[in-house]
């Protein structure tokens, strides 16, 4: 998918007619089912006219040339894409990325990141690179073999700049990539040598045939990309299996390769709490299956935070593999693809779990592939369009003949492996609450008097190494904009040493990443593991599907205890997805927010309610803390 096709000489002339960037804005609203943002058309506006001059300066007018050329598998466009024909015959593509930057700060803590304005973007000869390798692994294939080439052209960049961005690529991988500044751009000595500079220089007009191929190739992975995929599963010790994960690993495997074998398409539902490994599992059986024959496997999540997370232990070759599931089909999966959907009761399920048919999105998804493996703790449904359940999966199965499969998983490594304080939080957080006092010694549990006591508990464990969390049910605003700077939003009134006291922090930030300016601030999806971390307070959104050592959690006035049971308060919440919602309805979601909430620390957890009947009520169960 693209905005527009067609030779160099051609797309000279047009691109420079205003009516061509208002048609372009069309088709991409028409394309991509949005509007494009203001900054991107002005960009289109001032890059592609000069893009298209210093082509035809370069003699290059008979090439093709493709506008924001998409990659499904990722979600990212190419700016342009040059398309010619190689002296051995091959279709060689040339990837060209532009920036309009005269100005930008190198990052000493994170290689390969770079800061423009506000923003921390890639080096773009990393990300030139990226687009590269993705052509490479996801369209070139042994009996239609791609050339593929790269360049970053900043077309209004001076001599220091460019010096400065080649000095930062170093001598890595992204150095195979040129940074061509505006000096580099001039067809001096000759248009030959600016060919040369774009890495065109040997190549001639494409076929018709060829370039139907290009624009009608399946995008999906091949062998050498699967084979890589799965070493770097296979290498990672943070996907190890312990015990019954390994056994639950084997029976889906078996379920997978059975259904395989028969032809038949499958739906294999594998159940288990907090701590279980779901995700674990998940990660390794998507390492096995890429050393399949004929693979085409993906690991979905509907969780961006838990996605990133992922892609961070797997490392860079997960791209397209390892992806956000949301309202639409990854593409490339086909009728012999396994897909593994971790933490499933986040699907989302519009328009309400008020629904009386299938989702639709999930089931087009099972239905395209040969087996789909669902990873699924329904006390984790915490929003009316998200969630599925083991009964609806079942009868989705038996009303289109798939076969099904159920796996219990029931050890957990969580929690310091208590099975105790699993059963407690279990039974604490149903709507009667008949848990008995906490009596375990396997973990270490407890009530916070007050904000500075917990406070004083996190930073103390912090300081000393452990990772530990702030968490709160989302009940204060989040009205900030997505950048720091942070205000401190979630304020608590309470007691200090016999005196009133006012605590406040700020929600985690929502900004998919950090900013240079801010370095305690992690970006949103990180917030549970780099550093700074602690000094926010997290939300349902940000902690779900990870864990982190010492874990705090603040109730909210949204679920509070009266007359022996929890009663829900749904004036109480920010959440504009439940606050609307009747009191019968929205105790369902507080429960399971505050059950996930309670199980993200692996050594210890202190609850703290911000309503003083709720915070009695604990005080009979909890030990209180002690110390800082």
């Amino acid at each position: 998918m693209h905005l527009y096709e067609e030779s160099v000489a051609t797309a000279a002339r047009m691109v420079k007619q205003p009516e061509f960037i208002v048609e372009a804005e069309r088709r991409f609203a028409a394309e991509f089912g949005v509007a494009p943002q203001q900054e991107e058309v002005r960009s289109w506006r001032f890059s592609w006219p000069a893009l298209m001059d210093t082509l035809v300066d370069a003699g290059l007018g008979d090439l093709r040339v493709l506008l924001e050329y998409s990659l499904p598998a990722t979600g990212e466009r190419i700016d342009a894409l040059l398309v010619g024909e190689a002296p051995d015959g091959r279709l060689c593509t040339v990837v060209i990325e532009l920036k309009q930057w005269t100005y930008v700060r190198g990052d000493t803590t994170r290689r390969g990141m770079l800061q423009v304005g506000e923003r921390m973007v890639q080096h773009p000869a990393r990300q030139v690179g990226g687009y590269v390798r993705y052509l490479q692994d996801w369209v070139s294939r042994e009996e239609t073999p791609l050339l593929v080439r790269g360049v970053a052209v900043l077309h209004d960049a001076g001599v220091p700049l460019v010096a400065l961005l080649r000095e930062l690529a170093g001598t890595g991988p992204s150095s195979l990539f040129p940074v061509l500044g505006r000096d580099d751009l001039a067809a001096t000595p000759s248009p030959a040598a600016l060919a040369e500079r774009l890495g065109c220089a040997d190549l001639r007009p494409a076929s018709s045939d060829k370039l139907d191929e290009l624009l009608k190739a399946e995008h999906r992975p091949n062998p050498g990309l699967l084979s890589r995929m799965g070493k770097a599963i296979e290498g990672n010790d943070t996907l190890t299996l312990i015990g019954e994960q390994d056994l639950a690993r084997q029976e889906v495997w078996h379920a997978v390769t059975t259904a395989q074998e028969h032809g038949t398409k499958s739906i294999v539902v594998v159940t288990g709490g907090p701590g279980t490994g779901k995700t674990i599992i998940a990660g390794r059986l998507m390492g096995d299956l890429c050393g399949r024959p004929n693979a085409n496997p993906r690991l979905l999540c509907p969780s961006g935070t838990l996605t990133h997370q992922l892609k961070r232990t797997v490392g860079e070759v997960s791209r397209g593999l390892i992806a956000t599931f949301l309202d639409k089909i990854p593409t490339g999966v086909t009728s012999q693809s396994v897909v593994l959907i971790d933490e499933a009761h986040r699907i989302r399920t519009y328009p309400d779990a008020m629904r009386d048919r299938f989702p639709l999105t999930l089931g087009k998804l099972i239905d395209r592939a040969s087996v789909t493996v669902l990873f699924l703790d329904e006390r984790q449904i915490v929003r009316p369009t998200e969630g599925i359940t083991l009964d609806e999966l079942e009868r989705h199965a038996k009303n289109t003949g798939y076969d099904f499969r159920h796996i219990d998983l029931t050890t957990q490594f969580r929690c310091n492996g208590s099975q105790a304080y699993l059963r407690w939080v279990d039974q604490l957080l149903r709507p009667d609450g008949t848990a008995a006092a906490w009596e375990g010694s396997d973990y270490d549990l407890a009530l916070a008097n007050d904000p500075e006591q917990f406070s004083n508990w996190v930073e103390s464990h912090v300081s000393s190494g452990p990772t530990a969390r702030i968490t709160a049910g989302f009940c204060w605003p989040w009205t900030r904009a997505s950048t720091p700077h942070l205000l401190p939003e979630v304020v608590l009134e309470g007691k200090a040493v016999g005196s009133q006291q006012t605590w406040a922090r700020p929600w985690n930030s929502s900004a998919e990443e950090a900013s240079p300016a801010h370095p305690d601030v992690p970006a949103r999806p990180f917030w549970a593991t780099d550093t700074g971390g602690h000094g926010q307070v997290g939300c349902i959104y940000t902690a779900q599907g990870m864990e982190y050592a010492y874990n705090v959690v603040i109730m909210g006035n949204d679920l509070v205890r009266r007359d022996g049971s929890w009663q829900a308060r749904p004036e109480a919440s920010h959440d504009s997805s439940l606050s609307h919602l009747p009191p019968h309805r929205y105790l369902r979601y507080a429960l399971n927010v505050y059950r996930v909430l309670a199980t993200r620390g692996t050594l210890g957890t202190r609850f703290y309610s911000t309503d003083p009947a709720t915070q009695a009520y604990l005080q009979g169960l909890l030990p209180p803390h002690k110390g800082d």
